[in-house]
């Protein structure tokens, strides 16, 4: 007979857990020694209710519970040698539940939200809500960021849309360095169109907005000296990308978005791994990292990175090498101080490097194709790099919940590059004999130097009997960059090294180039940029269920750049620019409302103010770009936001933005822009996070279109669409070791018109929408000890993956390839 016939239905499972333990003494004594105790559970995923009681009866104590608290909830089991607080929060995993003490065993309680851990006598059960930090959450999403407003904000509360790549994304798709993370990140298209550069592209505008531990740096989108393009993601814990404008915190706001590295910090208990790999094309790499306390009170706190990794590619004669270094403190200077200092090193060190891509027109203005195996760079073409980026922060804890926050950020890169490649800007190839090309000889070496700072203070307020949130602060950025250059072709012909402008057959080159001579002429390009500001934001809550989100930043502004070329015989060409702008005011506004638990309305506007390195034909600078971002959305959370999801409108408007339009009179080798009224206007969808224990999704598809005063589509080079979808799933039973996963990249097509007086007409170059699909397997040998291997391009789908206006080129998308790695953890 069924003790459910005389019990309600919504008490029957909370009474047969509870009859479970029943072998227990009647007093707790025994209870507190099976607490301590080390069992192994061997208790597949499933309904929370059922786990729990299964979890009950092995673990031998008693938890009582409702069903209305269980009802919809899955649990991902528990597999392992455990104590009994560790197995609560394996069974209680993203459920937004915890165990709670009481005479006669445990209770089932809601997880505070503040609150990550739970003391219990002797046990701690750690609580699994998801915080700022990815690392060991086993999530694709994020409990908090403070990327858009400087304001500590779940995604759901943000009012703008800001996508995550977590630790565990990162790990599941082998995705090492800052171009594969970004290629996989929904809304975001990137571009290479030569060796380890970087075009980056949000919502149909390119970005150069990169921060570091939400400290903005300085870079321009189109230039060959980009350290954070480099960034390796051995020593990150996540990438945050906010798409739309972010003047608030950055100052000079672009309207495209912003990438934020967010580094690995210490942790405060012993732990690390290694990681080697083997891959396609020759490719090797090796990891440690190792994190802990470094005093018995674990006040004193460190972590150590190292990486290195050397393969060749698919490209032909192209080799890499780069070393990478991590190394960062955490002290506890009192119990309301806390001061971090670090510092990382990346060192780049190519060869067969070139700094475009391949001819994608013929003599005859039709498009041509080459092998995606095809280097346009000769074998001994350099262009080594590296950077040191030094950090300091100290944190105070100030009365009343406030804190002070003060970062520096130091950075200093250099480049020295020496390269010959088959121009593409000096002619079009014959397609018949593969003659109308020529050499083309660069040289030189590029320094920068950027320092940054940042005060902020934040924290509650009441106003009229409610609490709100507020920070301000002031930062600033110094920018100095410096590079002399030796070579390239003159406009009028003339060859300054002996080799550029000396034909070449493409259908015989070797790749192997004669050697240049550089005996007199020069470039100078240099840059002053400084920015400071002032900013301000706050976060109101008229009510429970809405926040207004209220932001200005008052900035000044001054950029310098001269660009002159030294050449023998010839009138020397130069420009000299300034810019100066003092008090510019840029305002930030967002509503959010909650409809219900799950669910969020948001509006936001943001202004637009950005300088802009792009010249004229006359080579004059253009104007600051200037505009308005708006967006709308519906935002919601599942799980304890352990699934996030985001649906956006979003609309730009823009005056002086650059568009291409031929190159700078005088010298045929600086693209000239001109100033143009832009609009753009798109939809942002997102899911990422967990669906049920053990299966993680991140799916999106963005929609954005440029178009100029006349309402014709401008910046063609970008798709309009695209389309990721990646998931994972943790097998259950028997097979839990093991971890399948797969997804697509899905673009739109591109295309350019290439208009030259070389050409009996302008031609038109075009790539199709395309698809590529990527897979991935893990396998827990031991707890400890697990291998992984990725495929990307499963059915080897050959695509041009951009198209460079400024030298009539175009790159080859990765072939199939393949990575194997295995990874130790201790």
């Amino acid at each position: 007979m069924s003790l459910s016939r005389f019990l309600p239905p919504h008490r029957s499972l909370a009474f047969a857990v509870r009859l479970a333990a029943v072998a227990l003494p009647v007093a707790l004594p025994g209870m507190a020694v099976a607490q301590q105790q080390v069992q192994r559970y061997d208790i597949p995923a499933g309904p929370l209710g059922t786990v729990l009681s299964r979890y009950a009866q092995l673990s031998g104590v008693p938890i009582s519970f409702q069903t209305r608290q269980v009802a919809g909830l899955s649990s991902q089991g528990v597999r392992g040698e455990f104590s009994v607080g560790e197995g609560f929060a394996q069974v209680l995993r993203g459920t937004g539940l915890m165990a709670q003490s009481s005479e006669d065993g445990f209770l089932l309680a809601p997880l505070p939200p503040t609150e990550g851990a739970l003391e219990l006598g002797d046990l701690t059960v750690v609580g699994q809500g998801l915080g700022a930090t990815t690392e060991g959450t086993d999530s694709y999403t994020t409990g908090s960021s403070n990327s858009a407003t400087g304001l500590n904000l779940s995604l759901r509360e943000t009012p703008q849309t800001i996508s995550v790549m977590t630790r565990q994304r990162m790990d599941d798709q082998n995705l090492r360095s800052l171009g594969e993370v970004l290629q996989q990140t929904p809304g975001i298209n990137v571009q290479s169109p030569g060796s380890d550069r970087l075009y980056v592209f949000s919502r149909g505008l390119a970005v150069d907005n990169y921060q570091y531990d939400g400290m903005p740096t300085t870079s321009f989108a189109f230039t060959q000296a980009l350290p954070q393009a480099l960034s390796d993601m051995a020593i990150y814990d996540r990438v945050e990308v906010l798409r739309g404008a972010t003047g608030l915190l950055s100052g000079s706001g672009d309207p495209s978005g912003t990438v934020n590295l967010v580094r690995k910090k210490p942790t405060d208990t012993f732990r690390g791994h290694i990681d080697a790999g083997i891959g396609s094309w020759d490719l090797y790499r090796g990891e440690v990292d190792v994190s802990g306390p470094l005093n018995d009170s674990a006040s004193l706190r460190g972590r150590a990175v190292a990486a290195y990794q050397q393969g060749n590619s698919f490209t032909d004669y192209l080799q890499q090498e780069k070393t990478i270094g991590y190394g960062v403190l955490e002290a506890d200077l009192n119990e309301d101080t806390l001061l971090t200092v670090g510092v990382d090193y990346l060192r780049s060190d190519p060869r067969g490097f070139s700094t475009t891509g391949l001819p994608v027109v013929d003599s005859q203005g039709r498009q041509f194709k080459t092998s995606r195996h095809d280097n346009p760079a000769s074998r001994d073409s350099t262009n080594r790099q590296e950077s040191i980026n030094a950090f300091a922060s100290l944190e105070h804890k100030l009365a009343y919940d406030w804190k002070l926050k003060v970062a520096a950020n130091y950075l200093y890169g250099t480049r020295d590059y020496d390269s010959i490649i088959v121009g593409t800007t000096t002619g079009f190839v014959n397609a018949q004999t593969g003659n109308g090309l020529s050499y083309t000889a660069t040289k030189g070496d590029n320094t920068q130097e950027q320092k940054g700072l940042d005060v902020m203070a934040s924290g509650p307020f009441q106003l009229f009997g409610r609490e709100h949130e507020l920070v301000f602060g002031f930062n600033l950025q110094d920018y100095e960059n410096r590079r002399n250059g030796f070579g390239n072709l003159l406009a009028n012909g003339t060859s300054n090294n002996g080799v550029s402008g000396k034909p070449v057959n493409i259908y015989t080159w070797d790749n192997y180039a004669p050697t240049a001579s550089y005996n007199f002429n020069r470039e100078d390009d240099n840059i002053d940029q400084w920015q400071s500001g002032v900013y301000l934001a706050t976060r109101l809550k008229p009510t429970d269920d809405l926040s207004v989100i209220l932001g200005s930043r008052v900035s000044d502004y001054r950029y310098d750049a001269e660009l002159i070329y030294h050449v023998a015989s010839l009138m020397p060409y130069g420009t000299d620019d300034q810019v100066r702008v003092h008090g510019e005011v840029t305002p930030y506004a967002g509503v959010v409302y909650d409809l219900s638990e799950n669910h969020s309305l948001y509006a936001s506007y943001t202004s637009i103010f950005k300088p802009q390195p792009y010249r004229d034909r006359s080579g004059k600078l253009l104007d600051p770009r200037q505009g308005d971002n708006y967006e709308i959305g519906l935002k919601s959370e599942f799980y304890n936001g352990r699934l996030n999801t985001s649906a956006a409108l979003f609309e730009v408007k823009l005056d002086n933005d650059a568009i291409a339009d031929g190159t700078v009179d005088g010298n045929d080798l600086i693209t000239a822009y001109r100033a143009s009224k832009t609009t753009t206007k798109g939809i942002d969808l997102e899911a990422s996070g967990e669906l049920l224990p053990g299966w993680n999704l991140a799916a999106s598809y963005s929609h954005s279109v440029v178009k100029d005063a006349d309402h014709d589509r401008v910046k063609t080079t970008i798709p309009t669409d695209l389309v990721k979808v990646f998931t994972t799933y943790r097998l259950p039973g028997e097979l839990d070791r093991l971890t399948l996963g797969g997804g697509v990249n899905w673009q739109s097509g591109i295309h350019m018109t290439v208009d030259s007086w070389r050409l009996p007409g302008p031609a038109k170059v075009k790539q199709d929408d395309y698809a590529t699909v990527n897979l991935m397997g893990r396998y827990d040998i031991t707890r400890q000890w697990s291998a992984t291997a990725t495929v990307n391009n499963l059915f080897d789908k050959k695509y041009i993956s951009s198209l460079d206006e400024n030298f009539y080129s175009g790159s080859w998308g990765d072939p199939r390839n393949v990575m194997l790695s295995t990874r130790y953890e201790f």
